[in-house]
């Protein structure tokens, strides 16, 4: 069964679409590690996820960025990061974007720019959880 046919299957359960959005950046570590951390745990345990990054989490999304970030005993973020592109969307807030002046191009490859209106449109669409961090 495909992740993105069907809706993917855990222990007999169909899984919802989960919808995290990261607000803190470096400045609160943990927590920015905790929602990479369940976005990609989500996309290996095959629901569909979108990670949305918001305030100073819009920098992840910039190449070496995940890279430089580091939280002992934790996964590094650019391998979370890259989880969740693989199976997942990540997609940093246009406003967030724009205070920082960051275009698309200035993203790692397959980050995405978007407003609100697609995030509340994925936050509340019929099946989905959405968490933020």
């Amino acid at each position: 069964m495909s992740r993105h046919g069907a809706k993917a299957r855990r222990y007999g359960r169909v899984m919802r679409d989960l919808v995290i959005k990261c607000t803190a950046g470096a400045e609160a570590a943990e927590r920015c590690n905790q929602a990479f951390t369940v976005a990609a745990a989500s996309v290996a345990a095959g629901a569909k996820v979108s990670l949305w990054l918001t305030g100073e989490a819009a920098w992840f999304a910039v190449p070496g960025r995940a890279e430089d970030f580091e939280l002992d005993l934790a996964t590094p973020l650019a391998e979370l990061r890259d989880v969740v592109l693989s199976g997942g969307t990540l997609t940093v807030c246009s406003q967030c974007a724009q205070r920082r002046g960051l275009v698309a191009g200035d993203l790692v490859t397959g980050a995405q720019i978007a407003g609100a209106a697609l995030f509340a449109e994925q936050a509340l669409g019929d099946g989905v959880q959405a968490l933020v961090y």
